[in-house]
């Protein structure tokens, strides 16, 4: 499954409402560590099935990443039965956003 891409039409069905946790990465395309993260959240998407990743892009929708309080990019919040349960903030190796999500995920 690749990543979704979220924004204010969509964050409420596919991220609070959604049947499974979701890591959702607010990210910025002029983000240098957010692009050097993206290709291992892609992986991990296709790789972990009980796990949805969500991009948000802060620039097209500030007032969900003004809701979550984001003030440095990346940041990774995952969200558990509609409710935010963990954040991590920075750019990670994949094994530690893996380590992480599956901490989160069980």
């Amino acid at each position: 499954m690749a990543t979704t891409k979220i924004d204010t039409s969509n964050f409420k069905s596919d991220v609070l409402e959604s049947d499974k946790p979701v890591v959702v990465d607010f990210w910025a395309e002029w983000c240098g560590p957010c692009k050097m993260i993206a290709p291992s959240l892609e992986e991990i998407s296709n790789e972990m099935d009980n796990v949805r990743i969500a991009k948000v892009n802060i620039d097209e929708n500030p007032d969900i990443a003004a809701q979550f309080g984001v003030r440095s990019i990346p940041t990774l919040m995952m969200f558990k039965n509609g409710e935010h349960a963990d954040t991590m903030v920075g750019a990670q190796s994949k094994s530690k956003l893996v380590d992480w999500i599956t901490k989160g995920a069980a």
